[in-house]
């Protein structure tokens, strides 16, 4: 199932895309409502759990089985069932209870710091005598640990948009990247979990677009501290058009792809992370409660931004990154 935020006359609904035709939507609550499923199959589920894709993951299998009912027996004419074009998406949950990012492509890391390598030796008297000594000197090259531990930094939750939304070009930066990412959600709260347990406390995935002013990323990071106004921005953070769930998704096998204006800039694959996303998740809940509707992003997928392939984005740039199973996430750049 494809679970979707959209807003109508004015107010926020939970969604299914419809699986016979993804360009019409479910409203469940209605459906609910309507056909009094949650009390036909004797779960106590409370109506609430309808109202949001945060409540909704709150209510747990029960809430599911009632929705995976209802799509089953839900025809395109069905009065709780409208088209994609007479309503507006939104981030599937517009501020999440949580987000953190990942770096799990080795790919990206490897071909970021040859970048940054590159960048900095054209600025000295002899580049490629800089280059030859950052080179022997393993300068700008990927940390040992990174190889030990699968790192994160927590994402500034209320800057989410969604969809069709316009990325609005920070004031700042004279540079702006896109990042090809996908994220994981959380089902339930866990502590403390293995790896197979954090396997089976994810809910479905998404697109996350990771927008990124390098310029001012590139010399805030000299403070070892992490990125900030980098990526700390008003809709900086790009993530939809649904949320699929986990039986109907592949992670290890699915192609990610980046367009710029209908031009494809980058391909890659879920299935080249170096670290998966139980292992991140059983990491980051070591003495740490996580909480159902957390997100944790994957970090960009070797060749997936401009820093890597050079595809810096412009004003009126059209974004489009796809994930094969999951959908496409396209948005429009403005610079004001």
């Amino acid at each position: 199932m494809k679970l979707v935020t959209y807003r109508a006359k004015g107010k926020d609904h939970l969604g299914v895309l419809h699986p016979d035709d993804e360009q019409f939507l479910i409203d469940i609550r209605a459906a609910v409502n309507a056909t009094g499923l949650n009390r036909s199959v004797g779960t106590s589920i409370e109506p609430t759990a309808f109202v949001s894709v945060q409540q909704f993951i709150e209510a747990g299998s029960e809430a599911l089985e009632v929705t995976r009912e209802i799509v089953g027996n839900t025809g395109i004419r069905s009065p709780w069932v409208s088209p994609l074009s007479s309503v507006e998406l939104l981030a599937p949950i517009p501020a999440p209870i949580q987000f953190r990012d990942c770096l799990l492509f080795e790919e990206h890391l490897i071909n970021s710091f040859a970048a940054l390598r590159k960048a900095l030796a054209a600025q000295t008297p002899e580049p490629e005598v800089a280059l030859r000594e950052y080179d022997e000197k393993r300068v700008y090259h990927v940390p040992s640990v990174w190889y030990e531990i699968p790192v994160y930094y927590k994402v500034n939750r209320f800057s989410f948009i969604g969809p069709d939304q316009d990325i609005i070009w920070p004031s700042y930066s004279k540079q702006l990247d896109y990042e090809l990412e996908y994220a994981v959600v959380l089902s339930k709260t866990v502590k403390n979990v293995s790896e197979e347990e954090a396997k089976e406390a994810i809910f479905g995935y998404t697109i996350f677009n990771d927008i990124s002013a390098r310029d001012t990323q590139a010399r805030e990071m000299q403070a070892q501290l992490g990125p900030s106004k980098g990526k700390d921005f008003d809709t900086g953070n790009v993530i939809g058009p649904c949320i699929v769930t986990k039986d109907a998704f592949n992670p290890q096998d699915s192609v990610m792809r980046a367009k710029i204006n209908g031009k494809t800039v980058c391909e890659g694959n879920t299935g080249s992370a170096y670290w998966s996303f139980p292992q991140v998740i059983s990491h980051a809940s070591q003495c740490e409660t996580l909480m159902a509707g957390e997100f944790f992003g994957s970090g960009t997928v070797g060749g997936g931004c401009a820093l890597e392939n050079g595809n810096f984005l412009k004003n009126g740039d059209i974004i489009e990154l796809e994930v094969a199973g999951i959908g496409i996430l396209r948005n429009r750049v403005v610079r004001l």
